[in-house]
C-alpha cells in the first residue's frame, strides 16, 4: 500500500484527485488544504508520497516543499500549470528535491480524467521507489537536526567503474544524453563541471512538455560555461553547446550541407517517451561512426534508450549508465545495465569527469 498525501487548496481538485487515487487499490490517501496543513500531517501519517500543488493560500508549495526536504525528507511530486511562469516554478521545485512533476491538463480537468490517471498514479508509485539523495539538502538538514555537537557525514561508497577508461577517441563526435524522473537536476550535475571549451556537442532528451524544455535549457544555459539551446528548428551541431530536444516532439540528428544538424520532429507512435532517447541514439548511428559516440543514460523511470544505446555498445560506442546510488530512479541506467550495454556505470558526480577523459 502506498499512502499519499494530497495537497491542493482547491476542493474540486481534492476531490478529483481522490478518484485518481480511489481507482487503484495500491493507494491510500489523505488529503491537506495547504502547506501549514500538510506539514502538520506529515509526521503522524508518514506518507510515501506527497503530492503538492504550487499555489496555495497560507504556504505555497515552494514553501511548503522546501520545509518538507528539510524536516521530513520524502518524494514529492509537484502539480504543476502549463504556463511559463508555472515551468520555472516547477524547474525551482526540482532544484529543491522534488522527485517529478504532473502537469494539469488545459481547460476542464474533469475532461482529461483518465489521462490524468494514467500519468499521474504511475508517477507517484514511481516516486514511491524514488531515492532521495543523502546529499541534497544535506547542510541545512544537519543544522535543523542537530543542536549542539558536531555531526559525522558518511560519503556515499564509490562505484568502481566495469571497465578502466580507455584512451580518447580521436576527432569529432557526439555525447548523447538520455533522461526524466530527476532529469533537470542530473543534467545541471553533469553540465556544470564541463568547460565551455568541450569539443563535442551534447544533445539531450529530457522527457518533458514543451512548455517545460525551454524553460530548463534557459536555466542550464545560466548555470553553465557551455551554451544551452532548446532544439525547435533545425541547428547545426557546434562544440561547446548542448542541444535540449523540444518537449512532446523528439529530438533526431540529420546530416545536411553545412553539417550535422539537430532537428525537432514530430512525436512517432513507435516510441512512448518524448523527446526518445532511443530515437535520437538510433538517427545518430545512421549519421555517425558509433565508435565516435558516447551515450549517457541517466535518472528515469522505464526503459527509454537502454535498446538503442546497448546497440552503440555492441557497434563499438561508449556508453555511461548512471550507478543506482545516486539515480532519483534506477529504471532507464538500470535497464542498460541489465542489458550489458554500459561500459562504465557511474555515480553522477563522477560522470562529467569521465566524460573529460573520453572527448579528446
Amino acid at each position: 500500500m502506498i499512502k499519499v498525501l494530497v495537497v491542493d487548496d482547491s476542493a474540486l481538485m481534492r476531490k478529483l484527485l481522490g478518484k485518481v487515487f480511489a481507482s487503484d487499490a495500491d493507494f491510500e490517501v489523505q488529503f491537506a488544504r495547504n502547506g501549514v496543513e500538510a506539514l502538520e500531517l506529515i509526521p503522524a501519517m508518514q506518507p510515501d508520497v506527497v503530492t503538492l500543488d504550487i499555489h496555495m493560500p497560507q504556504m505555497d508549495g515552494l514553501a511548503c516543499l522546501d520545509r518538507i526536504m528539510i524536516e521530513h525528507p520524502r518524494p514529492v511530486v509537484m502539480v504543476s500549470s502549463l504556463t511559463a511562469e508555472g515551468a520555472e516554478t516547477t524547474l525551482e521545485a526540482l532544484r529543491l528535491g522534488a522527485v517529478d512533476f504532473v502537469a494539469k491538463p488545459e481547460g476542464a480537468i474533469s475532461l482529461h480524467l483518465d489521462e490524468l490517471t494514467v500519468e499521474l498514479t504511475g508517477k507517484v508509485r514511481a516516486a514511491a521507489g524514488a531515492r532521495i539523495r543523502s546529499s541534497a539538502r544535506l547542510r541545512e538538514r544537519i543544522r535543523h537536526r542537530v543542536r549542539g555537537g558536531a555531526a559525522v557525514v558518511r560519503s556515499a561508497r564509490t562505484l568502481a567503474p566495469i571497465a578502466a577508461a580507455p584512451a580518447a577517441a580521436i576527432g569529432q563526435g557526439l555525447v548523447l544524453v538520455g533522461t526524466s524522473t530527476g532529469g533537470p537536476p542530473a543534467l545541471e550535475a553533469l553540465l556544470r563541471p564541463l568547460p565551455a571549451s568541450f569539443p563535442w556537442p551534447i544533445v539531450v532528451a529530457q522527457h518533458m512538455p514543451a512548455t517545460f524544455t525551454g524553460a530548463l535549457a534557459r536555466r542550464l544555459d545560466g548555470l553553465c560555461a557551455l551554451r544551452v539551446v532548446e532544439v525547435n528548428r533545425a541547428v547545426v551541431l557546434e562544440p561547446g553547446c548542448v542541444y535540449i530536444g523540444k518537449g512532446d516532439a523528439d529530438v533526431v540528428i540529420a546530416r545536411r550541407p553545412a553539417g550535422l544538424v539537430a532537428v525537432s520532429q514530430a512525436a512517432e507512435r513507435d516510441y512512448p517517451w518524448h523527446p526518445s532517447t532511443e530515437r535520437l541514439v538510433n538517427s545518430a548511428m545512421e549519421q555517425v561512426s558509433p565508435s565516435q559516440m558516447i551515450g549517457v543514460l541517466m535518472t528515469g523511470m522505464g526503459s527509454d534508450g537502454s535498446v538503442a544505446m546497448t546497440e552503440l555498445h555492441v557497434r563499438g560506442g561508449r556508453t555511461i549508465a548512471e550507478a543506482e546510488e545516486t539515480a532519483v530512479v534506477w529504471g532507464m541506467p538500470g535497464e542498460l545495465v541489465a542489458a550489458g550495454g554500459a561500459d562504465w556505470v557511474l555515480p553522477l558526480p563522477e560522470i562529467a569527469g569521465w566524460l573529460g577523459k573520453l572527448v579528446p
